[in-house]
């Protein structure tokens, strides 16, 4: 992955309500450089086709300038796939000054695009200052490191990790460590859901862990900590801890 985007985590933050950013436009070259940078950027899994559609649509969201929307091909953990894919690009435009936020309830017009399947969609428009992004990222609303990591290994990351966005900041995530190794879990927990609809939880509490996979491993690198990587598909979405990925620490 891009290392850069590891300071990028620091700086993000959803942008709810696109208010008090300025009068600062996204340009049509920045639009195609964000196309260019999504073909180059690194799939957690390498043979699933992907799309990436940026449209102009006022309605969707309050006070976004575009929406880019995510297509891809349905094969085993393609949604986390996009959710490792979409933070990469996140914390990308983050980097140029662009605020964005995960928009799950989101439908397009097109539901297909060259035969793959919508996924999900981002909301994004230009921020006139860094001053708008977070400052600092260790007031936001999250859950201990006792929560969601279990082990005294690694604990240096936990506390970076446990800052991955999700949807209705359900944070489905487990961690298991060793001196050798990290086992991630999704987590479910019957009624966790926020405001969610109940049908749509492990939908998009799989792209959250694609999302948590993208910061982890942005620190591994981080850290100068090598490993090789095995992932695992949910045999049964309903339990409540589904092994996603393993993490061989070299």
């Amino acid at each position: 992955m891009n290392k850069n985007l590891y300071e990028m985590i620091f700086k993000r933050k959803s942008f709810h309500l696109f208010r008090n950013i300025g009068n600062e436009h996204i340009t049509e070259d920045e639009l195609k450089d964000v196309e260019n940078e999504f073909k180059k950027i690194k799939p957690l899994v390498e043979d699933i086709k992907v799309k990436i559609k940026i449209v102009k649509k006022e309605s969707i969201l309050r006070g976004q300038e575009y929406c880019i929307l995510f297509y891809s091909e349905k094969k085993e953990n393609y949604l986390q796939n996009i959710g490792y894919l979409g933070e990469q690009l996140d914390l990308y435009l983050v980097s140029k000054n662009i605020g964005t936020l995960w928009f799950g309830i989101g439908k397009p017009d097109e539901q297909q695009l060259d035969g793959l399947d919508f996924v999900i969609m981002m909301a994004i428009a230009k921020v006139d200052s860094s001053d708008k992004f977070r400052k600092d990222m260790y007031k936001s609303k999250r859950k201990e490191i006792s929560e969601i990591w279990t082990g005294d290994k690694y604990l240096d990351i936990a506390n970076i990790v446990r800052f991955a966005p999700s949807a209705c900041n359900t944070q489905p995530w487990k961690v298991e460590t060793t001196d050798k190794e990290i086992k991630v879990y999704r987590y479910h927990k019957e009624g966790k859901r926020g405001i969610m609809p109940k049908d749509k939880v492990v939908y998009y509490n799989q792209i959250d862990i694609g999302i948590f996979l993208c910061f982890l491993e942005l620190c591994l690198e981080h850290n100068s900590i090598n490993y090789k990587k095995e992932l695992f598909t949910e045999e049964n979405h309903d339990n409540e801890y589904n092994l996603t990925a393993k993490y061989n620490l070299l």
